[in-house]
């Protein structure tokens, strides 16, 4: 998922299940829903979404520089037939110095 370092206090994660089989979908859905029609052409009712947030994390390894954080979400939403993954960065995309990270291939998003 990430490779953030939140030994030193620094950011915080946090995560959100929505269970709307049946039950009124909240705003948040509602946009899960018009992403997936918006991106894919694909009409999709969500019954179960999890969104997990990293908020302010600091890179892993880049010790030294704690102002250049990333706030960034992961959203898994399945109708119970198809699933999609929603990557989510804030403005600006990823703001972590990649040249201070132990690894020099980077990559956002999944392979």
């Amino acid at each position: 998922w990430d490779n953030a370092d939140f030994s030193r206090g620094i950011g915080t994660t946090f995560y959100q299940e929505f269970l709307t089989l049946n039950s009124e979908k909240p705003p948040f859905i509602r946009d899960v829903e018009e992403k997936v029609w918006r991106y894919l052409r694909s009409s999709y009712s969500a019954a179960w979404t999890l969104k997990i947030t990293w908020e302010k994390a600091p890179a892993y390894g880049a010790r030294s520089d704690s102002r250049r954080t990333s706030t960034y979400q992961a959203v898994l939403t399945t109708d119970g037939f198809r699933s999609y993954a929603l990557l989510l960065y804030q403005d600006g995309a990823m703001r972590w110095d990649y040249t201070q990270l132990p690894a020099a291939n980077v990559l956002i998003g999944y392979t």
